[in-house]
């Protein structure tokens, strides 16, 4: 099928005699090349992308806007927790603090492992569902925490809720925007920007008002509830957004998941349910879909069907881990060379990031800076304001990325250099308002690029498989993040070697970028 129209909404009339208009059709040629895809799923799959163009931007899409967007909100949210509750912990329990950290990233690593292959095996929908209450109820858990052991291993559990959001989220939100649209997976990072923003806000009158410093025998559980009325209050804000997503919204299983698995009536019940949610109607049926399986000589007899059977089915759910989503990913050099560029940018900026944040401030410490008033009070505000910095970051990379002449790849490239250079130059602050400035440009840069990269890669994956590849570059996100607590514990904190690290690392990663073979601007994703 083949593209009819560009997605700047032009409209293009039928032959005299014909008064009735076409609908607005996506750009359907892919951002793969042809035979890069199972040529059936590929077919289908323009034809869905045309019928979610024709229903355009709705009702649907916008309530999906806000949902979705409380998974990256929790992304960015309960990474920082552990941070902020960091030294009251220490306090209390008089323990190695990056222990803390490294349980969270494990368990992020298991959950973006579980629910990004987990959404391709068992739908979309239960996976969306069950991140957001796995996260509440283990961050309430606890907060009743008697010990360091149990905090960390319940901050573990909690964080395998956590690392599913993204990968399942933007699957998702992708297969239901039409592809007029689809810049908005990159201005959903704006909720990952209030996530940090709101952990600051919420700490800072809980933390700084109930907290004590000093050893365990002066710092008892009584006088040091803070980080629990904080995970209590933050957990239970996760419950309510899980009852939003649960109760008030009702979400449809992913009509492009659905046609992958053989079940195309109900593909077509699903964009019709949209369609009446926004007002509209479609003109989509199933005899469209399948005649996209009439392949080859044209003849309506020689049919190339995808496997559908019972057996087939049983198979697949039972060898979820036996590679048959990976292997798509690297069917060809092409998809082989771009996933792999892929997972090695989330792999370095998944060390960079926790080295800057980990290393900096003892960095400038022993290097003599002067924070001047090192008052709880100056500390969440430089938190706060940073929080700040980043929500119109988050905005202008959802312009950047439809400009011509930047596109996903330029964005992405240029923001992910400016990063690294805004961490190399933060080495010679010597104030706290110095620090802030750098910081700020920072957190403006970061913003944006992690805005891009969490749009970009799953356009980068095929509808049938994008859950496992999402959580593969997550993977390696959070393996290699894994490693920046652990260096913690055995390095000399002293030594300026991990942030000159951590801002080249940025700065070739830019570079990288550009290698990309594939620029999903203008494009709609299969």
């Amino acid at each position: 099928m083949s593209a009819t129209q560009s997605l700047e909404g032009k409209h293009e009339t039928e032959k005299e005699g014909n008064a009735k208009p076409y609908a607005l059709h996506a750009e359907t040629q892919d951002i793969f090349t042809e035979f890069e895809l199972d040529p059936v799923y590929q077919a289908k799959a323009r034809i869905l992308n045309d019928a979610l163009q024709e229903i355009g931007m709705g009702k649907y899409q916008w309530f999906l806007f806000v949902v979705a967007g409380f998974g990256w909100l929790s992304d960015n949210l309960w990474p920082i927790v552990t941070g902020l509750i960091l030294d009251p912990v220490v306090n209390e329990f008089n323990v190695e603090g990056p222990f803390l950290k490294l349980a969270q990233n494990i368990g992020l690593l298991v959950g973006a492992v579980f629910w990004g292959i987990a959404s391709d095996v068992w739908g979309r929908r239960w996976s969306f569902n069950l991140t957001l209450l796995i996260t509440g109820v283990f961050a309430i858990a606890a907060g009743g925490s008697p010990n360091y052991v149990t905090l960390c291993a319940l901050a573990a559990v909690w964080s395998v809720g956590v690392g599913g959001n993204l990968p399942v989220d933007s699957a998702v939100f992708l297969e239901f925007v039409p592809a007029s649209h689809q810049y908005l997976l990159t201005v959903l990072s704006v909720w990952w920007a209030f996530g940090q923003l709101l952990g600051s806000l919420v700490a800072w009158p809980l933390i700084s008002d109930y907290s004590c410093a000093g050893p365990p025998e002066a710092c008892p559980r009584s006088s040091n509830q803070g980080w629990r009325y904080f995970l209590f209050a933050l957990g239970g804000l996760m419950m309510v957004l899980w009852i939003l997503r649960f109760f008030v919204f009702q979400l449809y299983e992913s009509p492009k998941y659905l046609m992958g698995r053989g079940r195309d009536d109900e593909a077509v019940e699903v964009i019709h349910e949209v369609a009446a949610y926004n007002g509209k109607t479609s003109n989509l049926t199933v005899e469209r879909l399948k005649q996209a399986e009439k392949l080859g000589s044209g003849s309506s007899e020689e049919e190339v069907k995808m496997d559908v059977s019972a057996a087939a089915a049983v198979k697949r759910k039972l060898a979820k881990f036996d590679g048959s989503h990976v292997k798509p990913l690297f069917a060809t050099r092409k998809m082989a060379y771009s996933t792999s560029i892929l997972i090695v940018l989330w792999a370095f900026i998944g060390l960079a990031f926790p080295l800057y944040n980990g290393f900096v401030t003892y960095y400038l410490q022993t290097r003599g800076a002067d924070f001047g008033d090192s008052s709880v009070y100056i500390t969440y505000r430089n938190q706060v304001i940073l929080s700040i910095i980043g929500v119109p970051g988050a905005l202008m990379a959802g312009y950047c990325v439809e400009l011509p002449f930047l596109g996903r790849r330029g964005t992405l490239s240029i923001f992910t250099i400016l990063t690294g250079v805004f961490i190399l130059a933060s080495t010679t602050a010597r104030t706290s308002n110095a620090l802030l400035g750098w910081n700020c440009g920072y957190s403006f840069t970061s913003n944006i690029m992690y805005g891009v990269l969490y749009a970009l890669s799953p356009e980068l994956f095929p509808t049938k498989d994008r859950g496992t590849g999402n959580a593969i570059v997550a993977s390696a996100n959070r393996i290699f993040g894994i490693m920046a607590p652990v260096i913690a514990l055995y390095t000399n904190l002293a030594t300026s070697v991990p942030i000159w690290v951590a801002g080249a690392i940025f700065v070739v990663s830019g570079f990288m970028a550009l290698l990309l073979p594939f620029e999903p601007r203008g494009r709609a994703s299969l």
